[in-house]
């Protein structure tokens, strides 16, 4: 009779995050109470303190800053996270804590207590990752951290810079000369006076380029989304880099298409309606279209074809080989004695 060699029975799972002391646990949930209270409800920053980290934000992303796509921001991180939640689970499982994730608990709440004393919410909402990288890599250990890594920290892209209008002008400048150059392709003769624009033949009122149509607004929200794509592309490391660091070139072209085509309708059309309606429309329906297209064939370019279709090839290839190893795992444990 053929007997098969018995299988070992699966022992008890290893390197959850077991605690020891139950007064750990008490511990994270004070402490994330106490995360929560210090930045939703602290009352300590904007020039009368009455507001919190989180209010202080959520002030600040407005169109004066040029920062309204801000308010997307904790969804994007949350589909990010959920994008790798299979991941994470299996990792979590897999792993231990560690205390050396106290140390960037540390150091994000050292910046916070810095913020606390210098009146300086950027420095606190700088300090926020930090804290919550730190308290994933204690409870979960090191190969969680890393996942969420730049989920966490993508939220820096969403701190409002001090100064950051300053940058406006060289932006308008080349804004201006772009659609200067621009329109003379399409047969629109114009005249620049600094940031203005004016007809050579046209009976339309000149145009001037206001700092929201420098384009920094739009190159914000789309270095937001040139990074999280970048993330969940499957190509290399120095590819991602490329593809995220594409928004700055892209967010100039599609800026100045934009503002081009307004010279343009003004010149054959309606300049009243140009100037205004298709003013306001222009970045949705001609500048994220044209930008998101260009960044779809880059990423091609690094795929080697469109994304979905090299996924799913891969997708197909690994479960080939899972099946094929599976196999010869059964072939190699159910063995005839004689």
């Amino acid at each position: 009779m053929n007997e098969s060699i018995p299988t070992q029975p699966a022992g008890p799972e290893t390197g959850r995050f077991t605690p020891a002391n139950p007064l750990i646990l008490v511990a994270g949930v004070l402490s994330l109470v106490a995360v929560i209270w210090f930045y939703g409800f602290e009352p300590r920053f904007a020039t009368d303190r009455s507001q919190s980290v989180f209010g202080w934000l959520n002030g600040a992303w407005n169109g004066e800053t040029d920062y309204e796509h801000g308010l997307l921001f904790p969804f994007v991180i949350l589909g990010l996270i959920i994008y790798r939640f299979k991941d994470l689970r299996e990792a979590a499982a897999n792993d231990k804590g560690s205390f050396l994730g106290l140390i960037a608990v540390f150091v994000g709440a050292a910046l916070y207590a810095i913020s606390y004393r210098t009146f300086q919410p950027r420095i606190a909402a700088g300090g926020l990752p930090f804290l919550l990288w730190g308290a994933c890599h204690f409870l979960w250990g090191w190969r969680v951290a890393k996942i969420l890594t730049f989920p966490l920290f993508f939220f820096w892209l969403a701190v409002p810079l001090p100064s950051f209008q300053q940058a406006t002008t060289h932006l308008q400048l080349i804004a201006t000369s772009l659609a200067h150059h621009g329109s003379s392709l399409f047969g629109v003769e114009t005249k620049v006076m600094g940031t203005t624009i004016l007809p050579v033949k046209g009976d339309w009122k000149p145009l001037e380029i206001a700092t929201g149509c420098s384009g920094i607004r739009s190159l914000m929200a789309l270095l937001m989304i040139s990074a999280a794509w970048a993330y969940v592309a499957k190509i290399h490391l120095w590819q991602k880099a490329v593809l995220f660091l594409s928004a700055l070139p892209l967010a100039i072209i599609g800026n100045a298409l934009r503002v081009t085509s307004i010279f343009v309708i003004a010149e054959n059309g309606d300049a009243e309606w140009a100037a205004t309606t298709w003013h306001d429309w222009s970045g949705l329906l001609l500048f994220y279209p044209f930008s998101l297209f260009l960044l779809l064939v880059l990423h091609s370019l690094f795929e080697g074809g469109l994304p979905w279709k090299k996924n799913a090839k891969r997708r197909l290839r690994r479960e080939v080989v899972v099946k094929d190893s599976e196999a010869k795992k059964e072939e190699k444990v159910f063995v005839a004695r004689p």
